[in-house]
């Protein structure tokens, strides 16, 4: 492999590792993730920064937590003069390029990225900005509810497929044009689908690659609402998880969904690497695949995000690139803040360790080269958003998971004895000094007071300006592709056969 690869990053939406193939899932068809993790690096217990999309994918572009970045939430904006992992590539000689979602709020829609190829799915604007101030109140424009579950079933378009399809077409067609035009320049490719994110609704050929009979019903089946934990019982009323009867036709026509959604995914997945190896660049490409949080899809009774439990924070992580890194899965917990430091060593090591400001991501360098990482490894994540009443906390080290925030009890989990979080340990006296110790470090990493402080202000000042820039001559942040048409095809500027025998692939021989 050259010195600068070119990197291929993939980003599936709300994905949880717990439904591949490659984590024990028993249903799921994605042959060629399963393929690039055989021949690969897997990360068994890679979790999310903050377990919503927003914050979590400029955790992964900067290595900041969301408490160093300010976007809290799905309607805080992502600074433009924190650096990611997009300017340091830049630096670096690489073109940087982005084909789909990447929920960046705010007008700044590049981060560093040279060349942008759609536009995102959801809007730029503060209009997603949550309001501690309401307690529990649930915001009816844009919260979720339960139509995903209930509608879940085929259709041949919607809004996401119509995405997605956009998404890969474009990234395919990069990939010709870099092989075409640019071959000896080192190429970064984010391509960033939104499936396998609700509604729960596929294409016929991908649904009809699973029978229902065949679909897993939840490993917990759905708790009373007393049984809850608290923020659990606050995401089931924001969501409205009890304003229907969900049936278990309705479980099993959203799994189904999901996992046609899944095989779609794969199916673009493939169909990108296919273009690499008509290019020939499969042996000078590292291709990483990783999500930004999971979904709990029916587990307990609770659908979507926005949790610590481990169908919500637990995501992918996968590295492939057999003539530099020989397979093997690394135990250790990692983050999606690590991405940033790992993709610049990538690009050159050593190159993470000339960060501008300190990072809460570490390098994954050397678990991908086999040097086993310290096991008393902490990842560190934070939810900011709707459905908390103050900042929540999770730390995740050896076989524990503690999650704390302010008005809740605190939660212990030993993920080695009990993998599906059944049992809260925290309040048991054998785990008295566990505790003790993980909520002392919460205290050394966060001041919880002080977060909470700057959260509220955020939103109070986000709702104002959101209000006021509504009014009037309304000018939109949500990213507008442009394609340099006199640059296309044929133009009277260019020498007709040389252009001609430029945009050929490969090249005729002389």
């Amino acid at each position: 492999m050259r010195d600068r690869p070119n990197i291929l990053l993939f980003v599936a939406d709300q994905l949880s590792a717990l439904f591949l193939r490659a984590h024990g899932h028993p249903v799921t068809r994605t042959p060629t993730i399963d393929r690039l993790a055989e021949e690969g690096v897997l990360f068994d217990w890679a979790y999310t920064p903050s377990p919503l999309c927003a914050p979590a994918r400029a955790s992964l572009m900067s290595g900041l937590l969301p408490s160093r970045t300010g976007a809290y939430d799905n309607g805080a904006e992502f600074p433009s003069a924190l650096p990611t992992f997009a300017h340091a590539l830049r630096l670096e000689g690489y073109r940087t390029c982005l084909s789909g979602k990447m929920h960046f709020v705010g007008p700044d829609q590049l981060h560093g990225f040279e060349e942008r190829l759609t536009t995102d799915l959801y809007p730029a604007d503060y209009g997603w900005t949550p309001d501690w101030r309401l307690g529990t109140e649930r915001i009816d424009r844009w919260y979720h509810n339960m139509s995903s579950v209930t509608q879940a079933g085929v259709a041949e378009i919607t809004n996401q497929l119509e995405y997605d399809d956009e998404v890969a077409f474009h990234a395919i067609r990069r990939l010709y044009d870099h092989a075409r035009y640019a071959r000896d320049v080192p190429l970064f490719l984010c391509v960033s689908f939104t499936h396998p994110h609700d509604p729960y609704v596929a294409r016929p050929r991908h649904w009809d690659l699973y029978h229902d009979d065949d679909i897993d019903l939840p490993r917990i089946p759905a708790l009373p609402y007393e049984d809850l934990d608290p923020h659990s019982r606050r995401l089931y009323d924001a969501a409205q998880m009890g304003s229907l009867e969900i049936s278990e036709e309705h479980v099993r026509s959203s799994r189904h969904g999901f996992y046609s959604s899944l095989s779609y995914v794969d199916e673009k997945l493939a169909e990108m690497l296919a273009a690499i190896d008509a290019l020939g660049f499969a042996d000078e490409t590292v291709v990483l695949f990783t999500s930004d949080h999971g979904d709990l899809l029916g587990e307990r009774g609770l659908w979507y995000k926005m949790s610590f439990l481990e169908h919500s924070a637990h995501v992918p992580l996968l590295v492939h690139a057999p003539g530099r890194f020989a397979p093997h899965r690394v135990g250790t917990p990692v983050s999606l803040a690590d991405l940033a430091p790992t993709i610049c060593d990538l690009a050159r090591p050593g190159l993470s360790a000339e960060a501008s400001i300190p990072l809460d991501g570490r390098t994954l360098l050397p678990d991908l080269e086999g040097t086993t990482a310290d096991p008393a490894t902490t990842v560190a994540s934070e939810y900011l958003a709707e459905g908390a009443l103050a900042p929540m906390f999770m730390l995740r080290r050896d076989r524990w998971k503690f999650v704390s925030t302010a008005p809740d009890p605190d939660q212990l989990f030993d993920l080695e004895a009990d993998p599906l979080e059944e049992r809260n340990l925290a309040a048991e006296p054998e785990h008295v000094k566990t505790v003790a110790d993980f909520r002392a470090e919460v205290e050394r990493r966060w001041d919880a007071s002080a977060l909470e402080k700057a959260v509220l202000r955020s939103q109070r000042a986000r709702l104002h300006v959101f209000q006021a820039l509504r009014r009037g001559e309304y000018f939109p942040w949500d990213y507008q592709p442009l394609r340099k048409a006199s640059e296309q095809y044929t133009r009277n500027h260019m020498d007709v056969a040389l252009r001609d025998q430029q945009s050929r692939f490969p090249p005729a021989s002389s």
